[in-house]
């Protein structure tokens, strides 16, 4: 069991050092870093951009091409990268995301439950304070932002054309 926990402790901070450097980089290129994941055991970086009129794939080949290059210069262990849009169910991270996704559908799973529930659906309604506020069937309710432990957007699908709104 000894030697685990100095794999950890490596595991960790490499881990740590990528998403600081990500979140310097990937803004100072123009795009918002939504998310990013990274599998130790297949060194696969994944990393989620997106910017006012979505990304294409001319702009994930530029963000791809850029942290390449600064992964290797940073001698990032790295094996594969991954550089894509967050989808129509993009993942609502920080605070502020839930004020600027107000009226969108979405998807939340709370870290304890409240009301014997942990998965709440509904409409976002921005936030007050640290506080979350969520319409559902009940009304508007008020989460804490540390009791969320993801959310995603609920794509809007206009289902008489097939495709998002």
């Amino acid at each position: 069991m000894g030697w685990a926990q100095p794999i950890f402790f490596w595991v960790f901070s490499v881990e740590m050092g990528l998403g600081e450097l990500l979140e310097r980089t990937v803004p100072a290129l123009g795009y918002e870093l939504v998310d990013w994941d990274m599998s130790a055991r297949t060194r696969l970086v994944r990393v989620f951009i997106d910017k006012p009129n979505g990304v294409d794939v001319e702009d994930c080949a530029k963000v791809s091409n850029q942290l390449t290059r600064l992964f290797v210069v940073e001698n990032v262990d790295f094996e594969r990268l991954e550089v894509s849009s967050p989808g129509l169910d993009r993942p609502v991270k920080r605070l502020v995301d839930y004020a600027r996704f107000a009226g969108h559908e979405a998807q939340i799973t709370l870290s304890v439950p409240v009301d014997g529930a942990k998965r709440i659906k509904g409409i976002l309604r921005g936030t007050e304070g640290d506080d979350v506020l969520v319409e559902t069937a009940a009304g508007v309710k008020s989460f804490p932002f540390g009791t969320i432990a993801r959310a995603r957007l609920v794509p809007a699908i206009d289902w008489r054309k097939g495709q998002g709104q």
